[in-house]
């Protein structure tokens, strides 16, 4: 078995008296695949995107048991007034259910929320649950604001109460530090490594000890940042026990490297040592397997550098699919 726990969706269509602000899917002549218009934004869906028969398919030609299929990052728009916000969600979300009602035991749903207006955004999740959706998605930023800002707290609560998983996807803000080349490469990178930083900072990840949280890309620069916060801590080397006199910001309570251990990281970090650095540093029973699928294509077969390692095999096994249940929080299938 193998569950790839980061792939991704477009919807077939937007209402047609949908807001201005909505996206626009529109066909191509001759073609499968649909036109998805955001804004100055052009971009060819195929139809792996959004119909289910398709998707079925692409897991049996790589070799892929189950999917966790979540909306493309750009649908992620917290620059939207809250209303239109929530009803993009909740189409994006309607239309995430009725594919993965398909075959639910190989296609699982999360849905979005507009994380602009955070009262709105937590009284959403129930009915999600409700509906089908077993996750939330939710960007690496929001408008520019960090996710472990204290006004979140709220959001991140409900998840927990409702044993409700959340995917955190970087997204890239703007900034004049890098070129936009880089948007997709290295600040992507930072967002991760920031979002997962600010959730320990900010002291949400104290206070949601039971909260399953998981990362695009294994939240960037963040595993090799937090040894750095780990020795501010504990003031000691290689994970050391900690000596508080020696220390340059110790608190009482877990340590940087505990709180990271809650934590999920999808593997999706495209090169075999840093794999083996995230299973050494963070544990196995911490990574998922990801492939952001279809934006990105999958390596062939999935999980092929994963499986080049020759782990135990109860640490692949842990890796390829019992991992992501246990953070779905669902039984596998028999």
């Amino acid at each position: 078995m193998l569950v790839d726990a980061h792939a991704h969706l477009l919807p077939h269509d937007y209402p047609e008296d949908a807001p201005e602000c909505f996206p626009r899917m529109e066909p191509i002549d001759g073609d499968t695949a649909r036109l998805h218009l955001f804004g100055a934004s052009r971009f060819r869906a195929r139809d792996v995107f959004f119909d289910a028969e398709r998707r079925i398919e692409a897991l049996d030609a790589s070799g892929v048991t189950t999917e966790v299929i979540t909306p493309m990052p750009p649908l992620l728009r917290y620059d939207l007034p809250a209303a239109d916000g929530l009803s993009l969600a909740r189409h994006v979300n309607e239309f995430t259910t009725t594919l993965c009602a398909t075959d639910p035991k190989r296609l699982i749903g999360f849905g979005i929320v507009p994380m602009q207006d955070p009262e709105a955004a937590t009284a959403e999740l129930a009915a999600m649950r409700e509906s089908g959706l077993i996750g939330v998605e939710i960007a690496s930023n929001i408008a520019g604001v960090s996710i472990g800002d204290e006004r979140f707290l709220p959001f991140f609560a409900e998840a927990e109460r409702l044993d409700m998983p959340i995917f955190v996807h970087a997204l890239p803000s703007p900034t004049d530090r890098l070129p936009r080349s880089a948007m997709g490469t290295y600040v992507v990178g930072l967002e991760g490594a920031l979002a997962a930083a600010s959730l320990i900072t900010g002291g949400t990840a104290e206070k949601c000890p039971n909260l399953r949280i998981s990362f695009s890309h294994a939240a960037g620069g963040f595993p090799l940042m937090v040894p750095r916060a780990q020795y501010f801590w504990g003031g000691t080397w290689n994970e050391e026990p900690p000596i508080p006199d020696k220390a340059i910001a110790h608190t009482e309570g877990p340590s940087p490297l505990d709180y990271a251990r809650r934590f999920y990281y999808d593997s999706m970090v495209f090169d075999r040592r840093a794999l083996t650095y995230l299973i050494d540093l963070l544990g196995h029973d911490r990574l998922l397997v990801g492939s952001d699928y279809p934006a990105m294509e999958r390596e062939e077969p999935a999980g092929r550098t994963l499986r080049s390692l020759d782990l135990p095999e109860a640490v692949l096994t842990d890796i390829t699919w019992h991992n992501a249940y246990r953070y779905l929080g669902i039984d596998p299938p028999g």
